[in-house]
């Protein structure tokens, strides 16, 4: 079949890949120079299937009230204007508030973590076949606490992934400084940890970078540098993509619009999905939530982490790659703003650089430009749906496929995404718990 995928970052690259491997035609269309220039960039670079929970459980509304008056909260809330397109975020969050309970947390967990384990033995395959490097560890994952009561809760997490094949152990202070040395300053600040042998850490830049050129080899089209307009449909049935090449500077002459015509159609757009379905009559909840990371150059090797971590009290996640250090969290639910230049913005980026001085003092190199620094902000929009289970499957439009909504697990999830979505587009029934969305 001639399938079109729309979006070139580590989903629409990893559906690609499996299409291509199934003997279809695929062509990418990506408004970006290349591939993963947009949420995949500089992400936390996490494989985390164990640490997978969803954003709404019992306690966070509260958490959410109180948060809203904080510059560095975990989840901030921005509130949009109603009257216009920002009444989707309020219709957003009030499904947020109905998935705000125990029966629907513990159903989230199973289909995230179904999801995560099926795609992890996917990227497991992938990488065999490709031979990729990206700067992959494969160390586990440990999660620290600060706050006493926070790890004596961390007992009960551990105990619901269990029921579902995860084996994330609660450790000591202790034991959590022999799994990961480089803790040792911080240590007297640590109440207790968990851990997770089999999960891992690269960064996902590279992997869908190398896996894009991988698919070129394989005869897979690009059009980098193009923008969609629409899908056309007859009857309900897509017939073709309008892309348009982006203008380039000095030619004064816009470039002629393509139709692509098309069997089949993938949209694996990210946050940019939600509308372009809308304008075909398909209405999904994947509503923008903007995360922030920092990546610094590495100082000091030795006092470097080689174990990926997450910090419990700021919900931020730390991974070495190579000679840099990662630093990535919190989400800003607040429209399509991608800016690193506001007052808020600003404070959010220097609270993850702090934490990693205070956390690995010297480690790295966490100056400001003004102070001599060289540090590398960043901001990406996660595309999030208020279970955080993402969307992959046929639309109620022939020939129409999404494979979006994987919120701050698009690197843990994107092997396995496009491999179902592949799967599914020639009528299999993938392997695993997963419920694949059927419009």
């Amino acid at each position: 079949m001639n399938i079109i995928v729309l979006g070139a970052g580590i989903i629409g690259i990893s559906t690609a890949w499996h299409l291509t491997e199934r003997g279809h035609q695929v062509t990418v269309v990506e408004r970006q120079s290349g591939a993963a220039l947009e949420t995949s960039f500089a992400d936390a670079g996490q494989i985390s299937v164990s640490y997978c929970e969803p954003w709404a459980n019992r306690e966070a509304p509260l958490k959410a009230l109180k948060w809203m008056l904080s510059k560095e909260a975990p989840l901030l809330f921005r509130p949009q204007n109603p009257f216009g397109p920002g009444w989707r975020q309020y219709a957003w969050g009030l499904q947020f508030l109905a998935n705000c309970n125990d029966t629907a947390f513990e159903r989230n967990v199973q289909q995230l973590v179904a999801l995560g384990a099926y795609s992890h033995a996917a990227l497991k395959e992938v990488v065999a076949a490709t031979g990729i490097q990206y700067q992959r560890l494969q160390n586990g994952i440990a999660h620290y606490f600060n706050d006493p009561h926070s790890f004596e809760s961390a007992a009960q997490s551990a105990e619901l992934m269990a029921r579902y094949g995860v084996d994330r152990k609660v450790v000591s202070r202790e034991e959590l400084l022999r799994i990961e040395p480089s803790l040792k300053h911080y240590g007297p600040n640590i109440a207790g940890g968990t851990y997770t042998a089999s999960d891992e850490s690269g960064d996902a830049c590279t992997f869908t970078q190398a896996l894009a050129a991988h698919c070129e080899q394989r005869g897979v089209q690009f059009l980098y540098n193009h923008s969609v307009e629409r899908i056309n449909l007859a009857g309900g049935v897509v017939q073709s993509v309008v892309a348009r090449a982006q203008p380039q500077a000095g030619d004064g002459v816009a470039p002629a619009a393509q139709v692509l015509r098309a069997d089949q159609v993938v949209v694996a757009c990210g946050s940019f999905s939600a509308p372009l379905l809308r304008s075909v009559g398909v209405d999904l909840p994947i509503y923008p939530g903007k995360g922030y990371s920092a990546t610094f150059k590495i100082l000091n090797a030795d006092a470097a982490p080689t174990v990926s971590t997450i910090d419990d009290a700021k919900k931020i996640a730390i991974t070495r790659l190579g000679d840099q250090i990662r630093v990535a969290g919190t989400i800003e639910v607040g429209g399509y703003d991608l800016s690193l230049e506001s007052p808020l913005a600003r404070a959010r980026c220097r609270m993850l650089a702090r934490r990693v001085e205070e956390v690995w003092p010297g480690m790295c190199d966490t100056r400001t430009v003004e102070e001599g620094g060289q540090p590398q902000f960043w901001a990406g929009l996660r595309p999030a749906t208020p279970t955080n289970i993402p969307f992959i499957g046929q639309t109620k439009v022939r020939g129409l496929w999404v494979n979006a909504g994987h919120g701050t697990l698009g690197w843990t999830h994107g092997a396995g995404s496009g491999k179902a979505l592949a799967e599914a587009l020639e009528g299999r029934t993938p392997d695993m718990a997963f419920a694949m969305y059927r419009g």
